[in-house]
């Protein structure tokens, strides 16, 4: 092993040393919680561009800054003391451990049905243990009421929608076949339609969501992530509205030199030329 390596050990040391009180990071010093929610948000999408262009080097360097989120959110609760990055670590193993029996116990559930049977009713025995600790601590009864409640709404609105539709369809809400469900589709895109006659425009919000959210059940009934889906489209975009640059650029011009039946002319090139 290279001696100038480093562990997660020295992570936390440096941690501490930039929240020290008094040879500290005045930055690191000034933050909370709350303040570096959106520096972790920010840190998943990194980490998720470097996969999607399969990018090994980057990947590496921004999982540990992603890691790194994580020893911050540890260091803080340990100078409150109400947990540290050891309790963190020992929880997920614990919970990953007890979560796959058939791996670590010599469990005799082998198919997926039967693995997620298990996993969704050790969850529900960790919620009535959670329900415990928190009774002992005093804490109130944070438990979800109703359905639809367990769905958390931190979550992205498009993971919050396919998330609900799946509760829903637990009960049987939820539309036989794909034909349906496109039908839906096309009632919510001409009601949209009469919303954007009408100009009027929180009639037009809340159609166009009814709508996003009849596309976003397709996308579950197909088993597609719109995420992926979209991602996918928005790399395409990129990379036609490139070609249509490139090719104006090849003629001394520049987009504003151009017009739009023009630049749709090359965006079907684009279309058939690139992959």
């Amino acid at each position: 092993m290279n001696k100038s390596q480093k562990n997660i050990q020295d992570l936390l040391d440096i941690m501490e040393q930039l929240r020290n009180p008094k040879t500290g990071c005045p930055w690191d010093l000034n933050q909370s919680f709350a303040t570096i929610i959106p520096f972790t948000i920010e840190e998943v999408y990194e980490v998720v561009d470097a996969i999607e262009r399969n990018d090994k080097i980057d990947l590496c360097e921004e999982l540990g800054d992603l890691l790194f989120q994580i020893v911050f959110y540890a260091q803080l609760a340990k100078e409150e003391e109400s947990f540290t990055f050891a309790d963190v670590v020992s929880s997920v193993v614990t919970k990953m451990i007890r979560r796959h029996p058939h791996v670590f116990d010599h469990g005799s559930a082998r198919t997926i049905g039967e693995i997620e049977t298990n996993w969704q009713r050790i969850k529900k025995q960790e919620k009535i243990e959670r329900q415990q600790r928190r009774e002992a601590a005093g804490l109130s009864d944070d438990s979800p009421k109703g359905l639809l409640s367990s769905v958390k709404t931190s979550l992205p609105t498009y993971q919050q929608a396919i998330a609900l539709q799946d509760k829903a369809a637990e009960v049987g809400f939820d539309w036989h076949d794909v034909s349906q469900i496109i039908a839906k589709i096309e009632e919510e895109k001409m009601e949209l339609t009469e919303a954007i006659t009408s100009h009027n425009s929180q009639e037009i919000e809340d159609e166009f969501g009814d709508l996003l959210f009849a596309i976003l059940n397709l996308a579950r009934r197909l088993k597609i992530d719109p995420r992926a889906a979209l991602s996918r489209t928005n790399n395409k975009f990129r990379k036609r509205f490139a070609y249509i640059e490139k090719c104006l650029k090849s003629q001394g011009r520049n987009l504003s030199d151009s017009n739009l039946s023009e630049m749709e002319s090359l965006w079907q090139q684009a279309k058939s030329e690139l992959i």
